[in-house]
């Protein structure tokens, strides 16, 4: 239901029509205490046209709102506060739920349109670090926000599997490599084999010429280069598909950096013929002065190409084949000004769709306030990260509830929930720092937290053997003590949106937070199972919950278990 549109058209008849439904719905906000109502609308923006002071103007309309929804309006300086009618409302909200249930909340923005997300890219032969868990996480629930909007969404892992990296490790293994050792633990052997290779090159810089003559001979389709390349490339593939797994993430396509390989000179040749190319220090670069960014280099001076060219040959692919009505890149803060020449060198070549590109960019993951650098070692590998948490997880379970059947497979969804919630709870631009402590309590702004509201609220409706079919008829009381969870429930379409618009998952998350809270203070204040004329609504209430708090968890990506 929605009330704020049904205020804005109470006030488009009140005004004469004079300002457009959807303007005024913009214009009504929700008041930060419940005191002030449930809605206020701003009387400012009229003075002008109106001619008088928003005070009397907020007069004049206070007397002309009335509706069954609408319970009582108060008229506080220029504002109008509007308080919903606690009986009406609570029996729609809770009805609605009850029958469409996770579909509540669900939009069609899209018409099914298709969104392509590139997002968690890890590169090859070296660990997936807690680095790559940022990009993987709100890349993913950004996914399930844009499908909740009636969008596709296809998401595309644009694994880092190619460039001069790959020089430097293949002298590496030949240098120092045992076979045996690599086909036991590849990824962690090929990290060692990594680090020493830098450490090695500090004091003796002919080993970076060697790497760049490896990487020449990959490039050549050298043999004995090319197979090195491949059983590399396989083996961190059979490792991140592990931990994907673990995380629930799934693609619809592992085309990496070395897919473009061979759709990049279409590109060179498409700024060729569009006379974009210039040379620059023996480089061929296209120029952006008049879009006030440094120029795109495009062809290094050996003819090698760059980032840049297989970031073009990959979008003009993308739109091609998927003809994505919106293109997002969930790729870390440091790489703006790349998207950004990316997206003018688009414009330049005549493509309009350039500007459905979007950058969403995101902070750094932090180990003791610094940076981790796997070229240093500096590294905390994922994966061991989720099985500690695991672990944790199913210590707390054994303490807390002994009995509980499936220890391993609900130790799994928090362990792993925790993790993965810790990141989506802050604003992405926002650096977060790792700490598996922080993640795993069962208190405060945390995935477990969230986790077992929903568990609690599922135990109620076992021992009430709820049928969640039975909606009430009567919700004959004045609803004082529920009234903060069914305005937090009205909320639910609103975070979503907001999420949408700014492609911000942590929308979803403070907000299943704010219903956990709501519905925590709910459960301490009222006996909820005990038998009387209310008892019916407030259980089909706490069904309203689980059915909400569960929604919001699988658009970040976690499971809700019913019993903790």
């Amino acid at each position: 239901m929605n009330y704020k549109q049904e205020l804005a058209e109470i006030l488009f008849v009140a005004l004469e029509q004079e300002i457009q439904v959807s303007e005024l719905e913009m214009l009504i906000e929700k008041p930060k205490s419940q005191t002030h109502g449930d809605l206020a609308f701003p009387c400012f923006t009229l003075a002008k046209k109106k001619r008088k002071s928003p005070n009397i103007i907020a007069q004049e309309l206070s007397e002309k709102i009335q509706s069954p929804t609408f319970e009582k309006v108060e008229v506080v300086g220029a504002y109008l506060n509007i308080f919903l009618n606690k009986q009406l409302v609570s029996k729609e909200i809770v009805t609605e739920i009850s029958k469409i249930k996770e579909n509540y909340g669900a939009q069609n923005l899209g018409k099914g349109a298709n969104v392509t997300i590139d997002m968690s890219s890890p590169n090859i032969a070296k660990p997936f670090s807690m680095g790559h868990l940022r990009s993987t996480v709100i890349g993913n629930a950004l996914a399930h926000i844009v499908e909740k909007c009636g969008y596709q969404p296809i998401k595309i892992n644009h694994i880092g599997d190619w460039g001069t990296q790959f020089g430097k490790l293949i002298t590496a293994y030949k240098l120092w490599g045992n076979p045996e050792i690599v086909k036991q633990n590849p990824i962690k052997e090929l990290l060692t084999l990594y680090v020493k290779f830098h450490e090695e090159a500090e004091a003796d810089p002919a080993l970076v010429e060697q790497g760049r003559s490896w990487f020449k001979r990959l490039e050549d389709g050298d043999e004995e280069a090319l197979e090195l390349w491949k059983w590399f490339r396989d083996e961190s593939l059979k490792e991140f598909s592990r931990i994907y797994d673990l995380m629930n993430v799934e693609f619809d396509s592992f085309a990496g950096e070395a897919f473009y390989n061979d759709k990049m000179d279409r590109v060179v040749q498409l700024l060729e013929e569009k006379q974009l190319l210039v040379e620059s220090k023996q480089a061929q670069v296209v120029e952006l002065t008049s879009e006030e960014l440094p120029p795109c280099l495009i062809k290094k001076s050996d003819g090698a190409t760059l980032y840049a060219t297989r970031d073009l040959a990959a979008a003009i692919y993308r739109k091609e084949n998927y003809d994505f009505d919106l293109s997002l890149y969930v790729v870390g803060n440091e790489q703006s000004l790349h998207f950004k020449q990316l997206m003018a060198v688009l414009k330049k070549m005549g493509y309009e769709w350039a500007e459905k590109m979007v950058h969403i960019p995101f902070g750094m993951m932090l180990k003791d306030g610094k940076k981790m650098s796997t070229r240093k070692g500096k590294v905390v590998l994922l994966e061991e990260v989720l099985n500690e948490s695991i672990a944790l997880a199913r210590h707390s379970i054994e303490g807390k509830n002994p009995s509980l059947v499936s220890k391993d497979e609900v130790a799994k969804q928090v362990g792993v929930g925790a993790v993965m919630f810790h990141d989506l709870k802050n604003f992405r631009m926002n650096d977060i720092e790792f700490s598996l402590e922080e993640m795993l309590r069962f208190e405060g702004e945390t995935g477990p937290y969230v986790q077992y509201t929903f568990a609690r609220a599922c135990s109620i409706l076992r021992k009430a053997n709820w049928q969640d079919d039975r909606i009430p008829q009567s919700f004959d009381t004045n609803w004082e003590k529920e009234w903060k969870v069914v305005s937090m429930l009205l909320e639910f379409p609103n975070a979503i949106n907001r999420a949408f618009e700014n492609f911000d998952p942590s929308q979803v998350a403070k907000y299943i937070i704010d219903l956990s809270q709501a519905f925590n203070k709910f459960y301490g204040e009222v006996k909820i199972l005990e038998e009387n004329t209310e008892q019916q609504a407030r259980l089909a209430l706490v069904f309203a919950v689980t059915v909400v708090l569960k929604e919001g968890l699988r658009l970040l990506g976690m499971e809700a278990p019913e019993e903790m």
